[in-house]
């Protein structure tokens, strides 16, 4: 038997007391030999708050859902299902289906890094925010490109009756 990756549905929000669970569940039943490795997929996101706040937390890129790599015999497929919170294995006909390598990769976000990163912002493209400070301040502009990495937007507003782009961090912006 090969070692492949499989998907576990758990309840949604319960993703770490199976994990935990399971890591119990896998020492005391002695299959260690069965099942590898259990993963929770989480990519870290950066959040931008209004004020240029730049706050990171996990996320997890796929609730309600565990990868579990594993020998699938009769032994570790039933210790896994049985375990507190899980509800089912991903698959069809109700038989687990592995996933490919290009599956797992994609799940996890991976090149060459575990965990991947983004950033999110309480802004969006076409946006009517205000401008509260520098020298533009107490103009209305419409965002047209959010620059997450450098923490900056381009906004258009309008001096002397004509559209005019104006690049600003996300600490001179509020919403309206």
């Amino acid at each position: 038997m090969a070692k492949r990756w499989y998907v576990l549905n758990t309840y949604s929000g319960y993703e770490q007391q199976v994990y935990n669970a399971l890591m119990s569940r896998i020492e005391t039943m002695n299959l260690q030999k069965n099942v590898f490795k259990v993963q929770i997929p989480i990519e870290r996101v950066a959040e931008i708050k209004e004020g240029g706040e730049r706050v990171e937390k996990d996320k997890k890129v796929l609730p309600g859902y565990i990868l579990v790599q594993m020998e699938l015999d009769d032994r570790s497929w039933a210790a896994v299902r049985n375990t507190p919170g899980v509800t089912s294995f991903v698959g069809s006909g109700g038989k687990p289906s592995p996933l490919t390598r290009e599956e797992y990769n994609k799940i996890m976000h991976r090149s060459g890094t575990k965990v991947a990163s983004r950033t999110a912002t309480a802004f969006e493209v076409g946006q009517t925010v205000k401008v509260v400070s520098g020298p533009l301040a107490d103009f209305d502009g419409t965002i047209t490109e959010i620059m997450t990495d450098s923490g900056k937007v381009k906004i258009n507003v309008s001096i002397l009756g004509r559209e005019t782009p104006v690049e600003l961090s996300f600490s001179q912006i509020a919403k309206i």
